[in-house]
């Protein structure tokens, strides 16, 4: 615990701080909460890089000492969103997930069981389109649709918007944000989607991230069981190295 203390007096004489420092914070030692929605909202941003072009993460800093924020992208899926989750739980972690609007229209029980949980739900469009390559009209479409849905199972709106296949530009990042979102992309990208085998995901994950990474995982899209199966050590591993997982919240 720091506090600080300053007296100024009018005629400019003195200026006297004084600072204390409590023996926790001497060292370094204390828990770290999660923050809430709004307390994640109301932090300073930090950019976390990207793989996608000039554009960067303006992901929430809590304040931890290590942190990383673990996303999904594609679902929800019958099969592995739910697999996933019971991972999460068992592991007490928070994640984002951005899903398919058509997809939570199929599984809407899958993203009310994530939000129920504690993660984040956020936009992923509803058919995952090229976003550079669509006009005004489709793209509020893609966007809108999957409000309507994510809200009816959440009960509240997405602020994060990330662009299929991370396409994004200028004009993307300006109707994004016309339509009140932030462009969120990530930094750490095992490409599980190829399926390279659980432990080259999990290998590619644990080599590259650092505090503040954003990695890319897909719950849906196709077969994902060896995601799944790279999950467990992903969490361990993070965990055993000090890092706190948090969930993306735009402003």
């Amino acid at each position: 615990m720091v506090r600080v203390l300053r007296l100024h007096a009018r005629s400019g004489q003195f200026t006297a701080t004084t600072l204390a420092v409590g023996l926790i914070a001497s060292l370094g030692l204390g828990a770290f909460a999660a923050p809430s929605r709004d307390a994640a909202a109301a932090a300073p941003a930090r950019d976390a890089g990207t793989t996608e072009g000039q554009v960067t993460v303006a992901a929430e800093a809590p304040q931890a000492r290590k942190w990383v924020y673990l996303t999904f992208d594609d679902g929800p899926s019958a099969k592995y969103t739910a697999q996933v989750l019971k991972i999460l739980q068992t592991y007490k972690v928070r994640a984002t997930f951005f899903v398919i609007g058509q997809n939570v229209k199929r599984y809407p029980a899958l993203t009310r069981r994530a939000d129920q949980r504690g993660h984040s739900v956020q936009s992923h469009t509803w058919s995952h389109p090229n976003l550079t390559k669509v006009n005004w009209s489709t793209f509020k479409y893609q966007i809108t649709a999957t409000d309507r849905l994510v809200r009816a199972q959440t009960g509240y709106t997405p602020r994060c918007l990330r662009p299929p296949y991370g396409a994004t530009n200028r004009l993307v990042s300006r109707r994004a944000a016309t339509l009140g979102k932030q462009i969120k992309l990530w930094s750490v990208d095992p490409r599980d989607w190829t399926r390279p085998g659980k432990a080259v995901i999990a290998r590619r994950v644990l080599a590259n991230v650092r505090s503040g990474s954003v990695i890319l995982l897909h719950d849906g899209g196709g077969n994902r069981s060896q995601t799944v199966a790279a999950l467990p050590t992903i969490l361990k591993t993070l965990k055993a190295r000090g890092y706190v997982f948090y969930p993306l919240w735009c402003r």
